[in-house]
């Protein structure tokens, strides 16, 4: 399914993204690349990963991020059945913790 979107560009962006040195950069870079709401949208959709993979349910989801049950149903569903992605960033994230 992903090879329908990676091409020259989307290679591109992640080389760039693996750039990125500091949150001060990633800041800056998001910032340049797309929406204050586009950016906001994508850091509720990683937070609710990170609630459901902790076990919460939909309605303190709801209540804790402000995502609608659309959202938090279609996070769901890439953690169980994507590629992987968010279980991978939330384990980065722990080990950092």
């Amino acid at each position: 399914m992903a090879e329908k979107w990676k091409d020259r560009l989307t290679d591109q962006l992640c080389i760039a993204l693996l750039s990125l040195e500091t949150p001060e950069e990633a800041y800056a870079f998001l910032e340049d690349v797309a929406t204050i709401g586009e950016i906001k949208a994508l850091a509720q959709r990683l937070e609710v990963s990170r609630l459901l993979s902790e076990g919460y349910t939909y309605p303190q989801i709801a209540q804790q991020t402000g995502a609608s049950t659309a959202t938090i149903s279609r996070v769901k569903k890439f953690l169980e059945y994507g590629a992987d992605g968010y279980k991978l960033v939330l384990e980065r994230l722990k080990k950092e913790e």
